[in-house]
Formats: C-alpha cells, sequence, structure tokens
C-alpha cells in the first residue's frame, strides 16, 4: 500500500529523464545548486553557489563534472556534462561567493541578508541514471520539473533553534528558521502522502486481524491482539519514514567518490549545503524507500527477539539509584561537541506527526525535550560559564551515582571518543576529555582498563579526507580502594615512563592508527594516575587531570621519538628536515650541519633520492617526484623515508600497488615505515598540515590489508619457483 501511494505521489512532481536518443529513463537523483542574485548590475540574475562542480571522482575513470556555460548576450547560465580535463573551480567557499559570470565578488553578509528575505533559488545542473556501466549523469535538458508543485496543506511544526545557539546548527542565518523549511515541495508532498498511507495501513490491518487475541489495548499499554499489532507495523514503517526524512532534504549531498547520496548529518551538525541532492523516492538505488525498507529490515533481524529487556526512558543518574546495585555501560555526552536534543528534532518532529497516538507518553512535547540535558551549551544555558557547570555538575552527581551503586562483581564501562578542542576560563583551560575524566576521579572511580574500539563505519562521506577519529576509548572502572597511596609526580611519571612503552606497542601492534594514537594512549597514561588517591606536586598540591593527560603525551611522545633510533642517518635527517622545514627550501649551511648531527652527509642525502639541492638551497623531494620505475632491491642507498614516500605513491593507486611493493623491500623495512608513518602524522598534527597528515594515517590505516596482500604475492611467488 505504502509503495504504490508512493510512486504515485512522486510520480506527480518527479519527472523521467530522457537520454540523448529519446529513451525514457528512470532516475536515481538529481542535483542542485542554490542560486542569488548577483550583486552585480552588469549582471542582473541569479548565478549558481556550489563548492565543487564534479558528480564523479572514481578511481580510474575520468572526472565527470558540471561545466557552467555563461552566454553573457543572452544573459543565461547552461550547465554542461563534462568527462576528463580539468574541473572548474567552485563558486563559494568559506560562505563567500564569486559571481560566475561577471567575477564580482559575493559577500557572506550579502548572501544571508538574500536568504532571511527568502531570495536565494535554486538551479538544477544534473540528472542521475543507472546504466549497465555504472552510473551516468545527464544535463538539466533531459528532464522537465513542474514549474510549480502545490504544496498539500500538511503542515510540519517545530522551529529550529534560533539563530547562533544549538550546537552546530549553521543554517538558520540563511533563512532556514524552520523544520519544514529544508525541505523541497516535492518532498513534502511525498512524505505527506506517505503520512497519509501510515492511518490506512493502521485501519486495513484492524479490518483483518481476526485472527488476533480479543485485546482492545494498545501496544504502549501491553497489548497483545490486533490494536497493539496495527500500532507495531506502523510503528516500523514510520522508522523506515524517518531514514527517508533524512535523505529526502536539501541538505543532503551527492558523494562524488561512492556516486550516492548521503544524508544530512555527515557530521553532527546541521550545516548549509549549497549544492544538493535530491533523491528519487520510487527508485530501487541510492536514497529511495526501497533501500530504507531494506536497512530497517536488516536492523530488525539482528534482534535478540528470544530475549526481553526492561526498558526505560529516564534520566541517566535517577536510573541508576533507581535500580540499585548495578552493572553500568555508559557512553556519555561529549561536552559541547553535540547538540543531540535539537538535531533529533529532525527525526522527532516526523515521528511525532506519524506516532503521536500510538505513543502518546514518548512523544508528548511538541519538540524533545531539551532542558535537562547534560550538555554544555552556551545559547540553551545563557553563557559558557553556566552551560560548563551544568554540565560538570551533571557529570560529577551521575559518577557519584555510579560508584556508590556498583555492583562491585563487574566493573563500570564508559566509552568516550572526540578530538578534544580546548576552552579558557579565568586564564586555565579546559577539555571535554579533562572534564569527563575529573569527573569519573573525583567520584571516587579509578581506571583498572582501557582499550580502544574502532566504531565508526570507514569509508563515509563523514571522514573522507579527514583526519577523524576512528575509535573510541572504552575505560573499564572501579571504586578505588581507601588504602589507595599517593605518589610524588616523580613516581607518577616513573611509572608512566615503564608502563606506557608496552602499552603503546601494543597499540601500534593493534594497527591504531596515528588519528588515534593520542586518544588511545589516554587510557594506559590515566590507569596510571587514577590508581592513587592523589598525586602531589612540588608545591604540595594535587595533580590536576589537565596536567596529567600533558605528561601522558609527554611521555607518548618520547616512546614514539625512541624509534628514530631504529631509523637508518639518512631517514633521520629527513624527519627532522621536515619538522623544521616540511617541503620548503633552506640554505645548504644548516643542511650541512644537521647532516653532521645526524651522522650522514648533504651528498649522502641527495644521492639517496632523499632530498633535492639547487642553488645552494636544500629541500626534500615531494612524492609526486618520485620515479614510479623504483625498484628497492636495485637501490644502492636504500633508506626509510623513501620507502615510506613510495608505499603512500603506490597506495594511492591500489592496495594491490602498496602490497607488492611491501613485498619486495620484506617486512623488516616495513615495519620500520609504519614506525615512521606514525611519526610523521604527529608532526603534521602539530604543524596543522592536514592534507599531509592524512596521507600517513591512511598508510597505517590500510596497513593490515597492505600486509595480508602482500603474503600473498610472496606466496604466489614462492610457488612459481617449483
Amino acid at each position: 500500500m505504502l509503495a504504490s501511494d508512493l510512486t504515485n505521489a512522486a510520480s506527480e512532481v518527479f519527472p523521467t529523464v530522457a537520454d540523448a536518443n529519446g529513451h525514457s529513463l528512470e532516475p536515481i537523483a538529481w542535483i542542485w545548486v542554490r542560486t542569488v542574485r548577483s550583486p552585480d548590475p552588469a549582471w542582473d540574475q541569479h548565478v549558481p553557489l556550489t563548492g565543487s562542480w564534479i558528480l564523479s571522482k572514481r578511481a580510474k575513470r575520468p572526472i565527470t563534472w558540471v561545466e557552467p556555460v555563461v552566454d553573457h548576450r543572452r544573459k543565461t547560465i547552461q550547465y554542461v556534462i563534462r568527462e576528463g580535463g580539468e574541473p572548474t573551480d567552485g563558486t563559494i567557499s568559506g560562505g563567500k561567493g564569486v559571481c560566475v559570470a561577471s567575477g564580482a565578488a559575493i559577500s557572506n553578509e550579502y548572501i544571508k541578508t538574500e536568504g532571511l528575505a527568502g531570495r536565494l533559488g535554486t538551479a538544477l545542473i544534473a540528472a542521475v541514471v543507472d546504466s549497465d556501466d555504472g552510473r551516468r549523469y545527464l544535463p538539466p535538458s533531459s528532464c522537465h520539473f513542474p514549474t510549480t508543485v502545490q504544496r498539500s496543506d500538511f503542515s510540519l511544526p517545530g522551529r529550529l533553534p534560533d539563530a547562533g545557539n544549538g550546537l552546530g546548527f549553521r543554517v538558520q542565518a540563511y533563512g532556514l528558521q524552520n523544520w519544514k523549511d529544508i525541505y523541497s515541495d516535492r518532498q513534502i508532498h511525498v512524505l505527506a502522502a506517505l503520512n497519509s498511507s501510515l492511518g490506512m495501513v493502521r485501519q486495513s490491518i484492524l479490518d483483518h486481524g481476526s485472527g488476533f487475541a480479543v485485546d482492545a489495548r494498545r501496544f504502549h499499554e501491553g497489548g497483545k491482539g490486533a490494536t497493539a499489532y496495527a500500532d507495531a507495523i506502523v510503528t516500523l514503517l514510520a522508522f523506515i519514514i524517518d531514514r527517508c526524512v533524512g535523505r529526502w532534504n536539501t541538505l543532503s549531498i551527492w558523494n562524488s567518490i561512492g556516486e550516492k547520496i548521503e544524508h544530512v548529518f555527515r557530521m553532527q551538525t546541521v550545516q548549509m549545503t549549497w549544492a544538493f541532492a535530491e533523491a528519487n523516492p520510487a527508485s530501487r538505488s541510492t536514497g529511495g524507500w526501497a533501500g530504507q525498507v531494506d536497512w530497517v529490515t536488516e536492523a530488525l533481524l539482528t534482534l535478540p527477539f528470544a530475549q526481553s529487556a526492561d526498558v526505560a526512558q529516564r534520566d541517566a543518574r535517577a536510573r541508576v539509584i533507581e535500580v540499585g546495585k548495578c552493572m553500568v555501560a555508559t557512553d556519555p555526552p561529549y561536552y559541547d561537541n553535540v547538540g543531540y536534543a535539537d538535531l533529533s528534532d529532525l527525526y522527532y518532529t516526523w515521528l511525532r506527526v506519524n506516532l503521536r497516538d500510538v505513543w502518546p507518553d514518548e512523544l508528548a512535547t511538541l519538540l524533545t525535550p531539551k532542558a535537562e540535558e547534560l550538555i554544555a551549551d552556551p545559547g540553551r544555558a545563557g553563557s559558557k560559564e553556566a552551560a560548563y557547570h551544568h554540565f560538570e555538575e551533571g557529570m560529577r552527581l551521575f559518577f557519584e551515582a555510579v560508584q556508590a551503586n556498583q555492583d562491585d562483581r563487574f566493573p563500570a564501562t564508559a566509552f568516550y571518543a572526540f578530538k578534544a578542542t580546548e576552552e579558557s576560563r579565568q586564564g586555565q583551560t579546559s577539555t571535554g576529555w579533562e572534564t569527563f575524566l575529573q569527573g569519573l576521579l573525583d567520584a571516587g572511580l579509578t581506571v583498572t582498563a582501557t582499550w580502544p574500539m574502532r566504531t565508526e563505519r570507514p569509508g563515509g562521506v563523514r571522514n573522507f579526507g579527514r583526519n577523524s577519529l576512528a575509535t573510541s576509548v572504552v575505560l573499564a572502572c572501579r571504586r578505588r580502594h581507601l588504602s589507595a597511596p599517593m605518589a610524588t609526580r616523580g613516581e607518577f611519571v616513573a611509572a608512566l615512563r615503564k608502563e606506557m612503552p608496552p602499552a603503546i606497542r601494543i597499540l601500534q601492534e593493534q594497527n591504531i592508527a596515528p588519528v588515534d594514537m593520542a586518544q588511545s594512549a589516554i587510557g594506559p597514561g590515566i590507569a596510571v594516575f587514577s590508581r592513587y588517591a592523589r598525586v602531589v606536586e612540588a608545591d604540595g598540591s594535587a595533580m590536576s587531570v589537565r596536567m596529567a593527560l600533558a605528561l601522558v603525551n609527554e611521555v607518548l611522545s618520547e616512546v614514539l621519538s625512541g624509534e628514530e633510533s631504529e631509523f637508518d642517518a639518512d631517514t633521520r635527517f629527513a624527519l627532522t628536515w621536515f619538522e623544521q622545514y616540511g617541503h620548503n627550501s633552506a640554505p645548504f649551511g644548516e643542511a650541512e650541519t644537521l647532516a653532521r648531527a645526524k651522522n650522514t652527509t648533504v651528498d649522502g642525502v641527495v644521492r639517496a633520492g632523499v632530498a633535492a639541492s639547487r642553488e645552494n638551497r636544500i629541500r626534500l623531494v615531494e612524492r609526486n617526484e618520485l620515479s614510479p620505475s623504483w625498484d628497492p632491491i636495485a637501490d644502492t642507498r636504500l633508506t626509510v623515508w623513501e620507502t615510506t614516500q613510495h608505499l603512500i605513491r603506490a597506495l594511492d593507486s591500489s592496495e594491490t600497488g602498496a602490497a607488492d611493493l611491501l613485498a619486495r623491500v620484506g617486512g623488516g623495512m616495513g615495519e620500520r615505515a609504519r614506525q615512521l608513518a606514525y611519526l610523521l602524522y604527529g608532526i603534521c598534527d602539530r604543524k596543522k598540515w592536514a592534507d599531509e597528515a592524512s596521507a600517513y594515517n591512511t598508510l597505517v590505516a590500510a596497513w593490515p590489508e597492505i600486509e595480508r596482500l602482500a603474503a600473498m604475492s610472496r606466496q604466489g611467488d614462492a610457488g612459481r619457483l617449483f
């Protein structure tokens, strides 16, 4: 019933497309860009705003992109599909645009003013269809949307947080003030049709429910008859609609790498999207209804139906207290990183529309409750200080409840994962990690074990091109013994230097990525710190968690830097030079001084292919300058540095190419290259060289697969000898 209603509703507002031969094709999606009237009086027309014109960027295929062709005489812009060549630059970056017709600058303030006045527009730039050879991209002329869509009388209630408020919200300043504003008229039309169909589905079940027990109670009341069954089915269908909501909006993008539609929460934010993808709801491909049905079905099949559980929606601290003696596993909120309740409203608004009578208690409020949410949101609390106090006091009280009610037979476990940003207050700085750990320790808990766990899906748009954390740290905690000793600063540092090196070695052996290493090392470090009742500074004061974390990072750096002694002299030269100059050149004299200190010569470093010399200046050779025909076996001055760079270069093409190279250089040299990647990532991270950092992080992350393929390659070579 829903599928047919969906198809009918979609066909009313979404067109088919025709290829160059006039053949009708079912589209997967349409790609749009937002437009704004150019501020240049010479071009009094709307112009496109997009960060990129690229539609497809698949490996080993030419780039597919859109070229905006400007006709100055007619004052029109035509969008033409291109394959190969150099894509045109985008027209907006950092909120600042440029007129594609005249080159005039378009300020962010102007764009916001036009947005608030409701004067931003949209322009279709491509349609996407499936073919035997993969995705195809057709020009806007291939399809003809209705000039107007009669928006139904359906009303979606709920406002976004006021401009400037709400953690992670960025769209209000551009005129998107209500949740309904993020949908096109076509999307509202189809979603409203699905909403209407739910009532018909429910009634159909009731009309054909003679086989059920006579029980008129609703599902939330524990009913087991046709009424409860209808409630359950409608609830599951509403979940599918909610998955659609995450993709059927004007903040979803087209992922040019995976050639698919990404849902609105690529990051935990609601951010402005200048180019967006509009899914075909009736398509069985990316973003369509059928795909969302499959996902919800797959999730249902993983549920433990043979088991039962007591589930309560409650304040976490109150729940621990009311249960009493218990085992706690928690993933606490991340300070001021994520506005969970505000973001949840995107889904909640539709759940309330669809299920308000099915779940009257859970969906009683117009939007999700927010006043007691344990996050540090200055907009909600009134100031940063008030927000921090709300979070820190709440975290302290929660952990005190855990400490008082923990079942001593089991550890309490807490998962935590985010890159901590610093906030300055009264001359001191603090981070979410520090606050979280301080609350845990102040409550009388000690960390007895830690381990990083991979919790993020690899390869998603959220991680592509970013040094995003891929792991969470799980901390196992128990009550601190009353007899826990004190320690001096020196004793604490000595314990760190004794216990952290083997812990870090294990993390490296388990292939924890460089981007995750600093966070993962917090675990064994804070486990040492928390075993003491107090660590005493030289002046008699108690060491803060912040200082303990600083010392943990120092020891981590010592351990990683200590690996430098295992490298050849030319690599040690390159490592220090890279930290000082990156890939920039510097005078020969400075290179000569450093070379002597590293027990090599400038001439030797140049002959090794690590550095280049020109006009009395020295610089490191960049990866794009390396010879693709390099043979490590024939290299008479093989270095770890050069091996690492060649592995990254090969990996850019394929894991197989990197594996073939690893098989030739051998496991010992390969392992040193991996160690060097850790060190180089740390340098790049400190220097804010994001692209270079990503290269080293990617090499380590791919290492298990590279090793596996290299082992297969070696076995194949051995087999051919006999």
